[in-house]
């Protein structure tokens, strides 16, 4: 985890509970975006897998598998006036290298 600013293979994301940073596939709702998320064990509210950063308790927005491409850590606190915003999706053509092939 030292080069935290590069697109991993979603078969070593962190499933702890920490959060990360993951790449949506493009679908039919919209182009491919970045998200923050999280691996959730299963609970009252729902099965075991990858929820939003943003879900909570009564509304929960799960992802499944296929839908995430890749993944990076988040990004360390920087206070510079250059601090990058969010990173851009993974849009490589070296898929075979990522996890998933979508539909």
């Amino acid at each position: 985890m030292d080069d935290a600013d590069r697109w991993r293979n979603m078969a070593s994301a962190p499933r702890d509970g920490s959060r990360i940073l993951v790449t949506v596939r493009p679908s039919e709702q919209g182009p491919a975006e970045v998200d923050v998320a999280y691996w959730a064990r299963p609970d009252a509210f729902g099965i075991e897998g990858w929820r939003a950063g943003d879900s909570y308790p009564g509304c929960i927005i799960g992802y499944a598998d296929p839908e995430l491409k890749c993944w990076m850590p988040l990004p360390k606190a920087n206070l510079s006036k250059n601090s990058p915003e969010m990173p851009t999706p993974w849009e490589g053509e070296d898929e075979e290298q990522l996890d998933g092939s979508g539909i």
